[in-house]
């Protein structure tokens, strides 16, 4: 039976409450899941891939942004491809690849092969944000979109936490290796589940964006001077997010606080705030206005910041928790406020934002290594502290935009 059907005809959408709904619904979160798993699986590894392959702090942060890097150029084309061949089929073979992928990397035994295994990785994940997005928008009736849409958040959210523990109590109780591998596989078991239980795609209609057009619209999104705010604020938010969580398990792991991988690794539990604080910002939003709810989100990653200088585990935990509380609240606003202000080709705008997303990640997390390494936690949160102050910068001028 064919999975994509070119043609959108009379097949109803998808209505909150009824078994295909419920069923799709799980699915993306299970999909959303595995895929921030997979992502940031290696981020509470960095000092056991300093111990074993000689590399330095700022060398190892290599392990998650040369994936976030190829993911982020990667998702500028994912789109494009799943308009020509399907929604399901990329994100199969999206998850399907990663997995395998990630198994390769655990037998990996050199650290160049490794990375490179990573990279790969970072261009088999490409083929799920956008287009998982671009499936809930085709079948999911609107009216029911935005619960469909946040349970795949709130699975990126959770996968992105769950990774990072996974990984660093499995490493804790055997090795980071068996930690990777085991990522790896429920990725491949993700990429099973997808392609046997998510309703196939009935509002499909297969089309090939020409280069012209894509053009285009480019033109037109990166004229508008509060869509190139919002990208910016993209690249800057989520810049100092992984900056922070890169280098904090290298203060917890070391003098005055020596704890132990598990332990560090439980640092990432706070992600569940992300589920939470999504739609609380959504809410407060619309009843308080974008603008001005983006500027208490951003005042609350700075004063999270703050918390974590001091050297006190109650005080670095108040501070990672408020830090990531914030974060998500700031994505939320930006990425629906996106969607609002591009008129036309919100697709690509989405596209833009997300690029623009993960090479914050990718060039402040390894830019945020120089400043461990040089001036230790005391220079990592004077940069991360430098993306904020431009952040609240750009959001005053988004204040004062209508």
């Amino acid at each position: 039976m064919r999975d994509e059907i070119e043609t959108g005809g009379e097949s109803a959408y998808l209505q909150a409450g009824t078994p295909a709904y419920r069923r799709a619904s799980r699915i993306l979160f299970v999909a959303g899941f595995s895929t921030f798993a997979t992502l940031y699986c290696v981020q509470p590894l960095l000092p056991d891939f300093v111990r074993e392959f000689g590399v330095t702090p700022a060398e190892s942060s290599l392990s998650l942004s040369l994936t976030t890097g190829i993911l982020a150029v990667a998702l500028l084309v994912a789109g494009a491809i799943s308009d020509g061949i399907g929604r399901k089929p990329v994100m199969v073979t999206a998850l399907l690849g990663a997995g395998i992928l990630g198994i390769v990397g655990a037998l990996m035994p050199g650290w160049h092969g490794f990375l490179a295994v990573r990279a790969l990785e970072g261009l088999a994940l490409s083929g799920l944000p956008a287009v998982a997005m671009a499936y809930v928008s085709e079948e999911v009736d609107p009216k029911s979109a935005g619960v469909a849409m946040g349970l795949y958040i709130g699975g990126t959210a959770i996968g992105g936490m769950s990774g990072r523990v996974l990984t660093a109590i499995v490493t804790d109780l055997g090795s980071w290796r068996l930690a990777v591998g085991v990522v790896g596989a429920l990725a491949v078991a993700a990429a099973v589940t997808v392609w046997f239980a998510l309703p196939p795609s009935r509002h499909f209609v297969r089309r090939a964006a020409g280069l012209p057009a894509l053009v285009r619209a480019w033109r037109g999104l990166l004229t508008d001077p509060a869509l190139l705010g919002l990208f910016s604020l993209g690249f800057l938010l989520m810049g100092g997010f992984v900056t922070v969580f890169n280098y904090i398990g290298f203060r917890l792991s070391e003098p005055p606080f020596e704890l132990r991988p598990a332990i560090v690794g439980a640092v990432f539990l706070v992600y569940s705030f992300g589920v939470v604080s999504s739609p609380l910002f959504g809410g407060w939003s619309g009843r308080f206005g974008s603008n001005r709810t983006l500027a208490v989100a951003v005042a609350l990653m700075v004063a999270g910041l703050v918390l974590m200088e001091i050297d006190s585990l109650l005080a670095i935990a108040s501070g990672i928790a408020l830090f990531t509380f914030a974060f998500f609240g700031a994505h939320s606003i930006v990425s629906a406020w996106i969607g609002r202000r591009a008129a036309v080709a919100r697709g690509q705008a989405s596209s833009i934002y997300l690029f623009c997303y993960y090479l914050g990640s990718t060039l402040a997390g390894t830019l945020g290594g120089l400043f461990w390494h040089s001036y230790g936690w005391t220079g990592v949160a004077a940069f991360v502290g430098l993306l904020l102050a431009i952040a609240v910068g750009v959001t005053a001028g988004l204040l004062r935009s209508r």
